[in-house]
């Protein structure tokens, strides 16, 4: 039997982000609402802790987290080149960070 999203992710996820969720829960915060904007927002962990408290398919789920950790990529991305610009050097480790984003959320979608 395979593993549940809960299963594979929640145990890599800090407690920390885990209590923030479940306190904006209790304040009234939609679980999957708030996952879908911190997916936008490029913040997996985030993501993942409302996920985790989400009603939701499985499959919605992981692709909601891979989604975040692209966008992170995105975004990533983004400020690297305005830090090249700004600062006239590259900066590399940012864009490896993203490569491991993008690979992160394909390994996510394969369920792994």
């Amino acid at each position: 039997m395979s593993e549940t999203f809960e299963e594979l992710y929640g145990q890599q996820l800090k407690e920390v982000f885990k209590t923030q969720a479940r306190e904006h829960i209790e304040k009234g915060a939609d679980a999957l609402e708030s996952s879908r904007a911190y997916a936008e927002q490029g913040k997996p962990e985030f993501t993942l802790a409302f996920l985790l408290l989400a009603d939701l398919p499985e499959d919605e789920k992981r692709e909601l987290l891979a989604h975040s950790y692209e966008r992170r990529a995105v975004l990533s991305e983004m400020k690297a080149k305005q830090l090249d610009v700004q600062f006239h050097r590259s900066f590399p480790l940012i864009k490896i960070e993203a490569q491991k984003d993008r690979q992160l959320a394909r390994t996510i979608r394969r369920g792994e």
